[in-house]
């Protein structure tokens, strides 16, 4: 919204700072972050005082959190989602068809996720609405939003791309909307998978939203992208300002799900991000290093995979709890142990990820 500004800076020069993406990134960091400080503790105790018991904890997970964790209210995603749109309506170019798409997502994926927790807090179950409903609707949204990139792209938006490979490879055609709507599922679900200790997946989102949004800005970039020999997307630049957003959000979240956490973000919050994210390395382009930077992200997806697969074919449990963060609970390792640990895992897979744009 405020990106319109720059039309006036002939009359007023320092408005032509609203021109700049990286200026607009830094107002949305601070302006989500300021937004959930100053909503959070009224949003937690509205959920609070709504949710009553809280979000059901699994009986099968580990002794210590049905003491620890028991009672703490959920859907704090709503807390991190108003930031972000809040933030983002007001830095963003809102001319930028890739910020709605993005926004399309978040919402639509949120949404799922917040009848989910929903069902859970006043069912008292651990388990929401049917898993392949869940699954459809999410499918219907990411299909939805691929048609819209493939709709409004310019050249080779059906096309994919591999890290340390100049220029495309292959162009999809209408397949690259099925392709890109199963990395934004996929992306959402393997967020919400991570989503199991405080503060665990909401750094490595973080992480991997700074990680983007470097990215999102050099592929909008002619110059820049030109000079790494990564693809040129028209508008795809804008995108950092929503990354921008998501930081700032994320941060003023964590000050409340830090350990031990006043608010679980729920399957409000973690469906969200993840299709977020999902639908921002579609549009930027950069699908196969959502891979590498959310590979904490895959761990534990294939994690979960793997226990299923192996239970229902062999009788037999590959690990001793899944997702994996759990097998290292039952390890020995202390909560806080495993989250910060993670949180190294993940940045240095996003460091490996951002060094494949020189790669080429």
């Amino acid at each position: 919204m405020l990106a319109w500004l720059a039309e006036l800076s002939p009359h007023f020069g320092p408005l032509n700072l609203f021109r700049y993406i990286t200026f607009r990134t830094g107002g949305a960091v601070f302006t989500a972050l300021f937004f959930v400080f100053f909503f959070g503790p009224r949003i937690i105790a509205a959920l609070r005082l709504k949710q009553g018991k809280g979000q059901p904890i699994r009986l099968d997970g580990p002794a210590s959190h049905l003491l620890t964790k028991k009672g703490t209210p959920t859907m704090g995603g709503l807390m991190i989602l108003s930031g972000l749109i809040v933030s983002t309506l007001l830095w963003a170019n809102l001319r930028n068809h890739y910020v709605w798409i993005v926004l399309l997502v978040m919402t639509g994926f949120g949404m799922i996720g917040f009848y989910d927790d929903y069902l859970k807090v006043t069912r008292q179950t651990h388990a929401g609405f049917s898993g392949r409903l869940r699954l459809a609707l999410e499918a219907c949204i990411a299909l939805l939003a691929c048609f819209l990139m493939t709709h409004f792209g310019t050249a080779h938006t059906t096309s994919i791309s591999f890290p340390a490979v100049n220029g495309y490879i292959a162009d999809l055609g209408l397949f690259f909307v099925v392709f890109g709507a199963f990395v934004i599922v996929a992306a959402g679900n393997a967020v919400n998978l991570t989503d199991g200790l405080d503060g665990l997946a909401i750094v490595p989102v973080m992480i991997a939203a700074g990680t983007f949004g470097i990215i999102s800005y050099l592929a909008g970039n002619a110059i820049f992208s030109t000079y790494l020999g990564i693809n040129f997307v028209i508008g795809a630049g804008e995108l950092a300002v929503v990354c921008g957003a998501l930081i700032g959000a994320g941060l003023g979240f964590l000050w409340f799900n830090a350990p031990p956490a006043q608010i679980f973000m729920g399957d409000t919050g973690s469906l969200a991000l993840g299709g977020l994210l999902g639908t921002i390395a579609v549009a930027a382009k950069h699908e196969m290093v959502l891979v590498i930077v959310g590979g904490l992200f895959v761990l534990e997806a294939v994690s979960v995979i793997v226990q299923v697969a192996s239970f229902k074919l062999t009788g037999k449990r590959v690990f001793k709890m899944a997702p994996i963060h759990h097998h290292f609970e039952q390890l020995g390792w202390s909560e806080s142990q495993v989250v910060v640990r993670f949180w190294i895992i993940a940045f240095v897979l996003a460091l490996i990820g951002l060094s494949t744009l020189k790669l080429r």
